[in-house]
């Protein structure tokens, strides 16, 4: 398969061109990704956000809980085609007037000398009460799916908790099968955002739930 082409821009995101996703992460140069956090209101105990596990052959983050969907942006798309990555990963067809967004983060993570990784993230919130079960991954990014209760997971993330518990799904990779699984979750299993690309996802999740911010775009 060709290796994907991504727009690529300096530090203040003026346009500069192009180049391989490949080229991108060696040399790091910032480009843009799409990411949806799942947000499910009937979950028990209160609102909770769906996690995935990233598969453990991933090149960045492998076999860590992460956003419920995310992707990069071709050359020439706008976070608009990046709702297919909802309907890809994890089976859902939804419209990207049902997103509700957050903003936009630059995060730069130095993963090795040969793979840099400089984002600038654009981040939504979709609605969805679908039970674990009903969800169809794709197994060659997904190898689990758990809800996480949002307060939980916030305190987790700011230092006030050290471990949640959370109700899961592992994907078999010859069924496809999801068996329920409970784990407990630490901070350091989760993929790293920074503090401020957590301070806005709260903020508009704490918003959405409250009624202060209508659901679409």
């Amino acid at each position: 398969m060709a290796d994907e082409m991504l727009d690529i821009y300096d530090a203040e995101m003026n346009h500069l061109g192009t180049a391989s996703r490949t080229q991108a992460h060696e040399e790091g140069l910032w480009h843009q990704t799409f990411h949806c956090w799942v947000l499910n209101r009937a979950a028990e105990g209160g609102p909770a956000l769906l996690l995935q596990l990233r598969h453990k052959n991933k090149d960045t983050y492998p076999d860590m809980l992460d956003i419920s969907c995310a992707g990069h942006l071709m050359a020439g798309e706008t976070a608009r085609e990046g709702v297919r990555e909802l309907e890809e990963e994890l089976g859902l067809k939804v419209s990207f007037q049902e997103l509700v967004y957050c903003g936009s983060a630059a995060e730069e993570s130095l993963i090795s000398d040969k793979l840099i990784d400089r984002e600038f993230s654009r981040v939504y919130i979709l609605e969805c009460d679908k039970p674990l079960d009903q969800y169809r991954c794709q197994l060659s990014e997904v190898s689990a799916l758990f809800l996480a209760q949002v307060n939980e997971l916030e305190e987790l993330l700011e230092g006030r908790r050290d471990t949640i518990r959370s109700e899961g799904r592992i994907v078999d990779m010859d069924t496809s099968s999801l068996p329920s699984v409970v784990r407990t979750i630490r901070r350091e299993d989760l993929a790293p955002h920074s503090r401020e690309y957590y301070r806005m996802l709260f903020q508009t999740l704490h918003q959405l739930i409250n009624g202060d911010v209508a659901g679409g775009m």
